[in-house]
Order: C-alpha cells, then structure tokens, then sequence
C-alpha cells in the first residue's frame, strides 16, 4: 500500500452469506462495473456498512433489505474472526469515498425464509447489482474481485457446515 494512504483507517463492513433450503449461497453482479458483453461481470456477496453504534447483526439484515430487497432470513452464525482487505493501489483515495484503505468485516451466515421472487434489486433508485444467482459456496473465490479473493476463500471454508440442504427440500 502507498505511504500516503497507509494512516487511512479500514471501513467497518458486514458481509452476508445468503444460503438457501438447497445450500447454495446468493451472489450478485455489480451494476457500477463493465459487464462487457459475453463477459461474466463481477460477481460478489451483499455488503455494506456498519453505521455508527450500530449493532452488525441488525446491519447485516438491513444490507440485505437494502442491496438484495429482502430481509427474509435468519443469522445461522458468524465468522469468529474479523476478517480485514486493502484495496488496490488504483482505488485507493477513490472507493469508499476515498477516506478509507480497506474494510474490516464481520461477516455472516444467513438462512434465506422466502421465495426467490422476494430478491428484489431494482427496489434501490441506485441498484447495487444488477443480476444475482444462486451458486455452490465453495466457488467463491472464482466469482469476484481479486483483492477480496483471500477473504472468499476463508468463508468458503469457515461457512461449508451451513452449505447443506435442509431435510425434505
């Protein structure tokens, strides 16, 4: 990381694990990045930012009500650990409205309750995503950006036992 940008502190972040009664995870295509065509597009876990004094499991929820249009689910559990990323050096001074260097992330499991028509992104007037799709959870570091590649990998592994099918679905 550069110099200038190293006393920037991290942004705090929850991030969700949405499985569904078939233990696959939701991602979603960012809106705000070239999907050129018969390009992928990046692909991503909803997220979003903790608001001051505010507890991150209410956060979680309300990133999902906010990013993927429902909040139809219950918290299974959560990553121990905080899990932090930098940004690379060409989005530094210009992501996360250039005052951070990264984020430090609490992220979590979450049983989708609902129907799929719930997953709403065009309730925003400025969507996050653009298309979103139910996937295995241990194809997480292939979908998205590489600067959170690490942190994928991690989740794949820490959030498997909740990547089962429930019984009788």
């Amino acid at each position: 990381m550069s110099d200038a940008f190293s006393h920037l502190p991290y942004r705090p972040n929850v991030g969700a694990a949405l499985f569904n009664r078939d233990g696959l995870v939701l991602v979603a295509r960012r809106a705000d990045l070239p999907n050129a065509e018969g390009a992928p597009g990046v692909w991503q876990l909803p997220q979003g930012g903790i608001d001051a004094d505010e507890d991150p499991a209410v956060a979680v929820l309300r990133e999902l009500r906010e990013e993927v249009g429902t909040d139809n689910a219950e918290i299974l559990g959560y990553h121990p650990d905080w899990l932090s990323y930098d940004l690379p050096p060409h989005l530094l001074g210009r992501a996360l409205g250039g005052r951070y260097r990264g984020q430090r992330q609490r992220w979590f499991a979450l049983r989708f309750l609902g129907e799929d028509s719930e997953i709403r992104l065009d309730l925003d007037p400025h969507p996050e995503f653009d298309a979103w799709k139910w996937a295995p959870l241990e194809t997480l570091p292939t979908l998205e950006v590489g600067f959170k590649q690490a942190t994928y990998a991690i989740l794949a592994v820490s959030f498997a036992p909740y990547a089962m099918p429930l019984q009788g679905s």
